[in-house]
């Protein structure tokens, strides 16, 4: 079934108008007309069944019609990357969101290059990655910050999976071992790695976990989605779910 997100309120017999970019989707790509049903949620008040009331030339119209789940969350998982090429960028971003990332928080180092970051795509990208996993809830996308002022502010509580490929640190598996859920980051750097200074800066951060990916060099979005892949099947909600199956 057709999965859209919206910013409107939801509520039972809410009616929804959509977008020229959705209605054009449902209407002309979908070929949906009054009446079919689609599923729709907002990352606030849960996924609703909705029905298409109206599909005229001024746009698609839906009417709300009763919850199918309530709204919930992912585990607090965020994904610390530096900029990169825009495209990998936008790999990044749409396979952390299929990965249950909560947020996505992009960082400027010393040894970043990076295209003009498109904010309003890699959102579009969130979105649509959303709708396709089953997720109710919206990754959030954050503008980037220097590394330094991003650990100058680092939250206590949030520990940091660091993928360090130039250090003497033990195999992701290992790191992750006996380590509790609970708010967690894992942090990729720039295809040149990460400078000396923020190395050391790094180590010194008491949240920080030190991991290698292993014994071959990664591009960063192939270690970004090998490092979310490996911090779900043993920090996160896979475990969960192999234990609700």
């Amino acid at each position: 079934m057709i999965r859209l997100f919206v910013t409107h309120d939801l509520a039972p017999g809410a009616r929804l108008g959509l977008n020229p970019d959705q209605s054009r989707y449902v209407i002309a790509v979908m070929r949906r007309a009054a009446g079919d049903p689609l599923l729709v949620f907002n990352g606030r008040d849960g996924e609703w069944r909705a029905v298409v009331a109206d599909s005229g030339k001024r746009g698609a119209v839906l009417q709300v019609e009763a919850q199918t789940r309530p709204q919930d969350q992912g585990p607090d998982l965020e994904l610390v990357i530096a900029l990169v090429k825009r495209a990998r960028l936008e790999t990044i971003v749409e396979k952390a969101c299929e990965l249950g990332t909560r947020r996505v928080r992009l960082v400027i180092t010393e040894r970043t290059n990076p295209d003009h970051v498109r904010l309003a795509r890699l959102n579009a990208i969130a979105i649509e990655a959303a709708e396709q996993t089953g997720r109710i809830d919206l990754p959030e996308i954050i503008e980037p910050v220097r590394l330094g002022a991003l650990l100058d502010q680092w939250a206590a509580g949030r520990r940091l999976l660091f993928c360090d490929e130039a250090g003497d640190a033990p195999p992701v598996l290992d790191a992750l071992q006996g380590q509790a859920p609970g708010p967690w980051a894992v942090l990729i750097g720039p295809e040149g790695g990460f400078s000396p200074a923020e190395r050391a800066r790094l180590r010194s951060l008491e949240q920080a976990v030190p991991a290698t990916l292993g014994p071959r060099i990664l591009r960063a979005d192939t270690a970004a989605i090998s490092a979310l892949t490996l911090w779900q099947s043993v920090c996160g909600d896979w475990r969960k779910s192999a234990a609700s199956d």
